[in-house]
């Protein structure tokens, strides 16, 4: 289970930071960067975290407003737009940045879930391999990017009810390909993805 092992070999005030969306084949790439206060952190909070594809959605829901009251956090992400631009490494750099850079206090080091560091980053920071498990920072800030994430898609999928995004949030899962098959790509789609320029006929 994530402690603050990782946070505590460093100096000053140290955050997570996480992303959700790189592989779905629409919608943005969000990131989040969270900051906790150890010594007023809910150590019932504390014990409850992990990674966030380990916890039900139920779970995460029940958790988010209480990571987000008992710390310093902020959200970033890169568009679909910015995606195809730049590809989807460089916009996952590019939500894990403007997470740092909206956090309103500036950490002096950053962990970081996966094994790249966003070159753009002006803070020493570190990437941690699968750190959402191991880090509770990390873990609150996957929490967070996955439930914002995942919110933000069951919106356009009102306006955009043929994918199943509610459930499957832009994954390429058999009901997203039924509703590509039968309605064609959306504007929320990411066209510099294969499967996308495959059925857009630009391979």
């Amino acid at each position: 289970m994530p402690d603050f092992s990782l946070e505590n070999q460093h100096p000053g005030l140290v955050c997570g930071v996480d992303e959700a969306g790189r592989g779905p084949w629409a919608g943005p790439v969000t990131a989040a960067c969270v900051l906790f206060n150890q010594e007023t952190l809910s150590p019932d909070l504390a014990q409850a975290l992990n990674d966030s594809k380990k916890l039900s959605p139920k779970k995460r829901e029940s958790l988010i407003d209480r990571i987000k009251a008992e710390s310093i956090w902020a959200v970033g992400e890169a568009s679909v737009e910015e995606i195809d631009t730049i590809n989807i490494l460089q916009a996952t750099y590019l939500a894990m940045t403007r997470a740092v850079e909206n956090l309103p206090q500036k950490p002096d080091f950053i962990l970081i879930d996966g094994n790249k560091i966003p070159p753009a980053l002006d803070i020493p920071a570190q990437a941690i391999v699968k750190g959402d498990g191991l880090s509770c920072s990390i873990a609150a800030a996957s929490i967070i990017a996955k439930v914002t994430r995942d919110r933000q898609m069951a919106e356009l999928a009102k306006e955009h009810p043929h994918y199943g995004w509610g459930k499957n949030a832009g994954y390429g899962v058999k009901l997203h390909q039924a509703g590509l098959a039968r309605h064609g790509v959306s504007p929320h789609h990411r066209k510099s993805f294969k499967p996308i320029k495959k059925i857009m006929g630009i391979e």
